[in-house]
């Protein structure tokens, strides 16, 4: 039985707000979908926008047209800049904050980019406070751009090892699809999906079509196609529950998967 208002207020006032008993009524609220018909679609920096006008703007015509008939929050990584950017402060021995302001301003450069390309069709870049406004996007334009990086900067969570942020863009665009309530993940990448090794390296690597996080951690892949600590984030979510990686060099593909067709690999939560 869900707690009331007052009883909620009164555990908040009188407890610690890691009490057991407080979290399982907080717990017991239902969950609230905010833009549960928007599909967030995150477009690989390395992968993609480093590629420069022939994989760019094949996706942008994608875009455009699929708008019609799908409501998109599209984000962008940082890519081939922010390794060097990394590499350079890594070894001035930066904090992991730093560099997280270094990369966020890479992926704030290719929004910048990817936004000018669509702004003559209306779909604006949204950063900041002006994240406020998307909802207002997606009732005009169904659509938006926004930097992948997540917010932390100097609040960045050191990883355990080595000064790299641990939550960069795909995971900033995870958290969004998971805290919006949205209806899809679609990672944009430069290969088919997850293989059991790298196959640009790898002749015998077999593509696999569908995993779950723990199928993935046992095989020692959780590094392999995804920011490793996205897998966690999917196996706590409450709404986004599986994850899709397509190749976007393949023109079509981001289509296909919008309409809701298994194209490249699904991770799952369970």
């Amino acid at each position: 039985m869900a707690k009331t208002t007052p009883e909620l207020e009164s555990l908040l006032m009188q407890r610690s707000l890691t009490d057991a008993q407080l979290l399982a009524a907080a717990e017991t609220a239902a969950d609230y979908r905010i833009l549960p018909h928007a599909t967030v679609i995150k477009i690989g920096g390395q992968s993609v926008i480093d590629r420069g006008r022939a994989a760019v703007y094949p996706l942008v015509d994608e875009i455009v047209a699929a708008r019609k008939d799908h409501k998109m929050l599209i984000g962008t990584g940082a890519g081939t800049r922010a390794r060097h950017l990394y590499s350079i402060a890594a070894g001035l021995n930066l904090p992991a904050g730093v560099l997280s302001q270094l990369g966020a301003s890479v992926a704030d450069q290719n929004a910048a980019m990817l936004g000018q390309l669509l702004t003559k069709h209306g779909i604006p870049v949204v950063e900041g406070a002006g994240m406020s406004t998307l909802p207002l996007s997606l009732a005009e334009v169904n659509a938006a751009v926004f930097s992948g990086m997540p917010p932390y900067k100097l609040w960045m969570r050191p990883a355990a090892e080595g000064v790299i942020p641990p939550y960069r863009t795909d995971a900033g665009c995870f958290l969004l699809a998971e805290q919006f309530g949205c209806k899809a993940m679609i990672f944009v990448k430069d290969e088919q999906g997850l293989y059991s090794a790298n196959p640009k390296t790898s002749s015998n690597a077999t593509f696999i079509p569908k995993i779950s996080v723990d199928e993935m951690k046992a095989a020692g892949l959780q590094d392999s196609i995804l920011e490793f600590p996205v897998l966690d984030l999917l196996k706590e979510a409450r709404h986004v529950r599986e994850v899709q990686i397509i190749n976007g060099l393949i023109p079509g593909n981001l289509t296909r998967a919008l309409a809701g067709e298994h194209v490249g690999t699904i991770i799952t939560a369970n």
